[in-house]
């Protein structure tokens, strides 16, 4: 398995979850590292990237400061902090790894984690 996803839970609106990413070495080589989600109904779309150092992020409109992307490289770890949660929050959440920052093609892909919000 080159990425593994966890954290994911049922949350009241208003709190907080930590994603969390173990990634492969050979996954995290790839330099992007991602989440994108997708909600019930609805395509996957891009969340938040960062590179391969962590200086640089990148984040969908719709989730701006709300969510905070981080990586530990020595841990294989990359993580997803989502503050304030909504119901819209919703979905199954998807970490990626890509050697563009766009991570319009990623070269993989992790299982998922539940993220379920209540109003």
């Amino acid at each position: 398995v080159q990425l593994q996803a966890s954290g994911g839970g049922l949350v009241q609106a208003g709190g907080s979850l930590r994603l969390s990413c173990a990634a492969s070495r050979r996954a995290l080589s790839s330099g992007y590292m991602g989440w994108f989600r997708q909600a019930p109904g609805k395509e996957r779309e891009f969340v938040a990237a960062i590179n391969r150092s962590g200086g640089s992020t990148y984040y969908a409109d719709s989730t701006k400061g709300r969510l905070t992307i981080s990586r530990e490289n020595a841990k294989n770890m990359v993580y997803l902090q989502i503050n304030s949660l909504k119901p819209e929050d919703t979905a199954v959440y998807y970490c990626a790894a890509d050697s563009e920052p766009g991570l319009s093609h990623p070269q993989y892909w992790g299982q998922g984690t539940l993220v379920t919000v209540s109003s």
